[in-house]
């Protein structure tokens, strides 16, 4: 029994792999049989009734066809099952007609096309078996039910040439086999090297940031030692370097995985998407490899669009596109690189090496790579498959020795549909704000105007704050759900203000929602707003569709772990933390721990099972790949159990996403379902829902590409009636701070000049005056970086004359005419 048993388990084997393959046989002999029994009638002679014989054969590959609906007691037995019909159907049956009908020529083209069939459908082992058994089989049935049996020398006659073509079928499958496994071999190889290529960038960014953490440390000593604030600030611009090195790296493992995959995207996570907004992101959270990179790098908008797509597969399509144009640096020293939207388009062109003709039909196919050494060539293929997935489409055009213009087409949205997202969004905003208070928190009260002004549609009500103090004050005397804040501010600023609320826990608003909104580089300002427990960041300047999207994903946000740490909405719960990594468990533990939970730690799913049968647990996170019991299977034993601890929710953590892996754990019992690396706030937040429903046992870079103003912006403020009263209060503050910050520059006060520059950062936004605002952001990220002035003054030349050109088009621009819109 061994030796079939062994026989049986490689044909389970050859079939688990693609079982459609099996359906498919079942399909084509439940409509062949009958067919071909009707075409005997067509020639003379009708020969052998095999009638009730083809009946079976029809009758039996229904079955096969029927496999989801067999009873759950028979579903182990279908290979068994299956084993057996094929040996009916192809070898038996094919022979004992063929020898029924005389052995003439078809019964031996339908004997050869039998085995064919049979090579196809298992490996060389049972092909044996099936077509020994089938054939003999034949045979003694063929003696046993003709009186006087006669096979036509011509049908044995042909016999060695059906040795043949087992042998030659079989050698020539195990060739294209061992080929197969050799070129996925090899696929595998290079995804391997690919990924570990990928990843030295990152992990070299992630030293560099070490190494400068180090510098900024001050010597060890046993003694107390203050840190000032610029090293303070140094420290942070460092973590927020490691950090966006380990989100691209990060990036790079998803990237590849979806294509690898074939994941597509999920219609669910389509939103309206501004084109200008989705490449402004692109550029500000690629990791360049040094500053001169990034230089090389230029954004121009010659008209926003929006359009339905997943912002994540959008960004990974640009950052491919970047670090392929970027790949050529080294070899091209005068390589540029430009991003322009406008007509429905994206477009990346860089004036690189080029890609030769004969190449650009097989680009975007996956594994081939054009020019690039430790590449899969899984890159292009990604932003192909991601483009076709919004109904979009991805073309290239080059010229070698010239350029390369990658074009990213992207469907029309109706403005209909537009309006309606906004409409959506506005309603929901005004569900979830009713009744209760907003706070805005800038010391420019011009801007605090203008970001009041862009909330009056939600009909709640508003305070305004013009100061640090004068926000605590508010929030120890009112209820707020949600509060704006500005970061720079005089005096108290935005982090202290955050800080406070968090650390001594205002009592009427614990759990506020704070969203920062400021003008400060927004991946300095992100961490930082992060660690004393904001929920979001709203870069400055911004449209009033973003400042909802943005207040609506702060308040959608899992809470922040300093709110989960005050409010401990996990306290008096128990929970079971299943992980073979101890690494894992201590990390998962510390999260929970935090929120007030109570943990018990188990090494793998047997052993949670038996802590929760030592111990009540209200919930259990499991990791979905362990040695031995699994986290899925794990949740069907728990389910299974009959235990009262056996509805407990169950939350399943991997590094896997795909839609088999969710489905499998959905049918197990699992409740939620997290991807790794798990959030403290998500998790919490997760568990936190899940147990309700159980009885308690970036700044944002606006391009000047376009021209001097952003009518866009403008246009905007003249829609809402708001465009006079932002003239009125922007024009005399730009000139202000113009004329300070040059006063501030000439008498080499820094200080000074990066607080100047900062507001007047802000306004410009807010006005409008894009060519000003890219070309003040140009010197405040360096100085706001190095603590240093950047080097020459030519700088400040061409600022006074952008401030003054700025206001005076401004002017022009609010005295103009209105624009008649057609129809």
């Amino acid at each position: 029994m061994t030796f079939f048993g062994d026989l049986l388990e490689r044909y389970r084997s050859y079939h688990r792999a693609e079982p459609v393959m099996i359906w498919y046989a079942g399909l084509l002999g439940a409509v062949a049989f009958p067919l071909f029994f009707l075409l005997r009638f067509s020639r003379q002679g009708l020969g052998y009734d095999d009638f009730y014989l083809r009946l079976a054969a029809a009758g039996l590959c229904l079955l096969l066809i029927l496999r989801r609906w067999w009873p759950a007691r028979l579903q182990p037995y279908f290979y068994e099952y299956s084993y057996g019909v094929l040996i009916f159907l192809l070898p038996f049956m094919f022979m004992f007609t063929a020898l029924k009908n005389g052995g003439d020529t078809a019964g031996v083209a339908s004997t050869l096309m039998a085995v064919f069939f049979v090579i196809f459908m298992t490996d060389w082992r049972n092909m044996l078996l099936m077509v020994g058994v089938g054939f003999s089989a034949a045979i003694g049935a063929f003696w046993l039910t003709e009186p006087e049996p006669f096979v036509s020398p011509e049908y044995v006659g042909r016999l060695p040439t059906l040795l043949l073509v087992m042998v030659g079928g079989s050698l020539f499958k195990l060739a294209m086999e061992r080929a197969t496994a050799a070129m996925v071999r090899s696929a595998y190889a290079s995804i391997a090297g690919s990924i570990a290529h990928e990843m030295r960038n990152p992990l070299a960014h992630i030293g560099h940031s070490l190494e400068q953490l180090e510098q900024v440390l001050p010597p060890p000593g046993v003694t107390e030692q203050a840190l000032g604030p610029r090293q303070i600030d140094a420290l942070y611009r460092h973590v927020s370097e490691g950090e966006r090195a380990v989100q691209r790296g990060l990036q790079v493992i998803a990237m590849t995985l979806d294509e690898v995959n074939g994941k597509a995207a999920d219609p669910a996570s389509l939103k309206l998407l501004s084109a200008a907004a989705v490449v402004d992101k692109a550029v500000r959270e690629f990791v360049f490899d040094d500053d001169a990179a990034r230089e090389r790098v230029t954004v121009s908008v010659e008209e926003d669009f929006v359009f339905l797509g997943d912002e994540t597969s959008c960004l990974f399509a640009l950052f491919n596109l970047l670090k392929n144009a970027l790949y050529y640096v080294s070899s091209a020293p005068q390589l540029q690189v430009r991003l322009s939207v406008g007509g429905q388009t994206i477009r990346v062109l860089d004036n690189g090496p080029g890609i030769p003709a004969a190449q650009l039909s097989r680009l975007f196919e996956p594994f081939r790579s054009v020019g690039k050494s430790g590449g899969t060539g899984l890159g292009l293929s990604y932003c192909m498959r991601a483009m076709r997935s919004i109904g979009g489409m991805i073309t290239c055009d080059s010229r070698p020795g010239q350029y390369t213009e990658f074009t990213l087409r992207f469907p029309v949205v109706p403005p209909d549909r537009q309006e309606a997202h906004r409409r959506e969004l506005s309603d929901w905003l005004r569900g979830a704000l009713a009744g209760k208070r907003l706070l805005v928190v800038d010391d420019d009260p011009a801007q605090a105007r203008a970001a009041v002004r862009k909330l009056e549609g939600l009909e709640v009500a508003i305070d305004e704050a013009g100061d640090g103090q004068a926000a605590l004050d508010l929030l120890a005397s009112r209820r707020y759900e949600l509060v704006l804040m500005d970061i720079r501010m005089a005096g108290i600023d935005g982090y202290s203000v955050v800080e406070r609320i968090r650390r001594d826990g205002v009592s009427l608003n614990p759990e506020v929602r704070v969203l920062a909104h400021s003008s400060e580089p927004e991946h300095l300002a992100r961490v930082k707003a992060q660690k004393v427990g904001m929920d979001g960041f709203l870069p400055k300047p911004c449209s009033q569709l973003s400042m909802l999207e943005a207040m609506a994903q702060a308040i959608r946000a899992p809470r922040h772990r300093r709110v989960m740490a005050a409010t401990r909405p996990l306290g008096g719960r128990t929970v079971v933390v299943a992980d073979d990594s101890a690494g894992n468990r201590r990390l998962v533990s510390a999260y929970l721990g935090a929120a007030g939970a109570s943990v018990v730690e188990a090494g793998s799913g047997s052993l949670a099972i038996q802590a929760m049968r030592e111990r009540p647990a209200d919930a259990l996170v499991v990791d979905i790949h362990m040695p031995g019991m699994g986290g899925i299977e794990t949740a069907a034993a728990i389910r299974a159990s009959g235990m009262p601890w056996a509805g407990v929710p169950i939350v399943a953590l991997t590094g896997r996403s795909d839609a088999d892996i969710r489905r499998e754990a959905q049918q197990a019992g699992v409740s939620a379902f997290l991807v790794k690396p798990v959030e403290a706030g998500a998790l919490c937040s997760t568990l936190e829902a899940l147990l309700k429903q159980t009885p308690a046992p970036a700044v944002q870079v606006r391009p000047a590409a376009h021209g001097l103003l952003d009518e866009g912006r403008l246009e905007g403020y003249r829609r809402l009636d708001m465009l006079d009263e932002v003239l009125a209060d922007y024009l005399p503050r730009l000139e202000e701070l113009s004329g300070a910050f040059g006063q501030a520059v000439r008498s080499r006060r820094l200080q000074e000049a990066e607080e100047v520059l900062h507001a007047l950062l802000g306004a410009a936004g807010e006005a409008g005056a894009a060519a000003l605002h890219e070309e003040v952001r140009r010197i405040y990220v360096p100085i706001v970086e190095t603590g240093d002035w950047p080097q020459g003054l030519d700088w400040l030349d061409r600022i006074d004359r952008l401030a003054s050109t700025s206001v005076s088009a401004l002017r022009a621009y609010g005295a103009g005419p209105q624009p008649v819109t057609a129809g």
